[in-house]
């Protein structure tokens, strides 16, 4: 029986969003009224397409864009998490489910020397084409009227664990980490001795406080046990792994 952390990736394993943060590669480092006012709620992908499209343009390298984006800084006691995680994958599984591309997230986590704690990334596609624009994806579709139209982290988590199944694997615990308003759908999937981790102060927190608050609170089984910086988590783990 193993353990399975689960962790969002913006606001949660690092400290900002990675999102935002590549527009720090352009030469003022902002982008114009005609980008900004392009997104509509719920189509953020699409937005970045038009968000990298731009920085494209501007003749901005790859390189260049790597080099910013492994600049982000980890939330709080998060690299001591995963640095713990990489020394213990005998019993601990990780997988990250984000809605921020899948070269955002491999340079983060590849220049910190951290890749290998993670076993599986879920996020959306990103790519360079021939003219050296990074294109990213949906990372698939969905009938969930709670989610973004890209990702519903629910199902993601769902299909993973039944795959994980599959294969004999049965996790005694899962530890469900994030931030965001996203993160709130697959923590209905997560059982009773499951745990569900907002971070302090963020909009999950807020939702779950909100679900205790209503007649259908029952939706959520698993404990919430609110976190501030990683060194939390760890304490959170380690006793888990002890009992």
């Amino acid at each position: 029986m193993k353990l399975l952390m689960v962790f969002d990736f913006d606001h949660t394993v690092v400290d900002d969003n990675s999102d935002t943060w590549v527009v720090r590669c352009l030469p003022d480092q902002k982008l114009p009224d005609s980008v900004k006012t392009s997104y509509r709620k719920g189509h953020w992908t699409e937005f970045m397409g038009k968000v990298m499209n731009y920085i494209g343009e501007q003749e901005v390298s790859p390189d260049r864009i790597r080099n910013v984006m492994e600049t982000i800084p980890f939330t709080a006691g998060m690299t001591d998490l995963l640095t713990f995680i990489l020394e213990n994958k005998s019993t601990v599984d990780c997988i990250v489910i984000s809605d921020s591309n899948t070269m955002f997230i491999d340079w983060i986590l590849h220049a910190a020397g951290l890749h290998r704690a993670v076993d599986h990334i879920f996020t959306n596609p990103a790519k360079f084409n021939e003219l050296g624009y990074m294109e990213v994806r949906c990372y698939h579709s969905h009938d969930c009227s709670r989610c973004p139209i890209n990702l519903c982290k629910k199902k993601v988590l769902e299909l993973y664990l039944s795959e994980k199944s599959d294969e004999g694997v049965e996790y005694e615990r899962v530890f469900y980490v994030g931030d965001g308003g996203n993160d709130l759908c697959p923590t209905s999937c997560l059982r009773g001795h499951d745990v569900v981790m907002p971070r302090k102060g963020y909009t999950l927190e807020r939702l779950l406080a909100k679900l205790d608050d209503q007649e259908d609170g029952a939706s959520l089984s698993a404990r919430v046990i609110v976190w501030s910086s990683g060194s939390e988590i760890l304490q959170e783990l380690k006793a888990s792994m002890q009992s």
